[in-house]
């Protein structure tokens, strides 16, 4: 007769907001034998906020390696298993993928549920491209790791995600914009909790007026992608010529906001130069 493996279940918890916790969310912890939790003691005022009894393994960064083996024996005895980080999606800048290919190996199910992030939270309200991003996480802590990243991750054209804690957030930002050059970008603080902020500016401007950003909470950096001018394209280019190519693309039917993003592309220009040679050309 063959045994029957457990299931590994990863659980999303709320970022800050406990309304965001799923109904399967709190079924899935009520039924599995086990919880592996980043931090026990933070996870277990979340699990007594919704009366879950179950007993909490400690489960880190530091300490993952040892509690492994036990919990792939609780796995393999048919005990479902279930991860959840202290906030958000584990194995996320989280503790967990280490686990979910010890899992694979052993042929047990994982079983990922949906739920929330902050990434993607910050990500969808920057009004950034959505279309097409990357998400790197927590810069690396020695700056040649660092310049190393950035500077790969330089000619990328989608938005760029990172997460920073506050007393790293103003050294990060300043190398952002060493080796990133000037970009918009998006800073998200607090995501939903009470004080829940979003700053959009440009890398530029954080130098020149640091006070535009509280330093309290848990960050989330949105980049814009860089920006490369299309081959053939003059080298210089005026504000009318910036003025004359949004308006051949608004008189084909193209949304004003959609004609200036599309030209600052076009030409490897600042979306916020053409936007302002367009208003100034409106205005006269």
């Amino acid at each position: 007769m063959t045994e029957t493996k457990g299931t590994l279940y990863l659980v999303p918890t709320p970022i800050g907001n406990l309304e965001d916790m799923t109904y399967r969310a709190v079924r899935v912890l009520q039924e599995v034998h086990t919880i592996a939790a980043e931090d026990t003691r933070h996870s277990g005022l979340l699990l007594k906020h919704f009366d879950i009894k179950k007993p909490l393994i400690s489960y880190h960064e530091h300490n993952k390696d040892a509690k492994e083996e036990p919990l792939m024996e609780l796995l393999l005895s048919g005990h479902d298993v279930a991860v959840i980080s202290d906030a958000g999606m584990p194995a996320i800048s989280d503790p967990g993928a280490n686990l979910v290919l010890a899992a694979i190996d052993a042929v047990i199910p994982v079983v990922p549920l949906p739920g929330p992030n902050a990434a993607l939270t910050a990500l969808i309200a920057s009004g950034l491209d959505t279309r097409e991003f990357t998400f790197l996480g927590f810069l690396p802590k020695k700056s040649s790791h660092r310049k190393e990243l950035l500077e790969r991750v330089g000619t990328y054209e989608g938005t760029l995600l990172f997460y920073e804690a506050p007393h790293r957030l103003q050294a990060s930002l300043q190398e952002l914009y060493k080796y990133l050059g000037n970009r918009p970008i998006v800073l998200g603080r607090e995501l939903t909790k009470k004080f829940e902020t979003f700053v959009r500016t440009d890398l530029e401007a954080l130098q020149k007026a640091e006070d535009l950003v509280t330093i309290k909470g848990e960050f989330v950096l949105v980049v814009g992608g860089a920006v490369h001018a299309e081959s053939g394209a003059p080298e210089t280019m005026s504000t009318d010529d910036y003025v004359s190519a949004v308006m051949m693309l608004m008189e084909a039917g193209t949304a004003k906001k959609e004609a200036i993003r599309e030209v600052a592309k076009r030409l490897g220009v600042a979306r916020r130069d053409v936007y302002n040679a367009v208003e100034a050309a409106q205005d006269t």
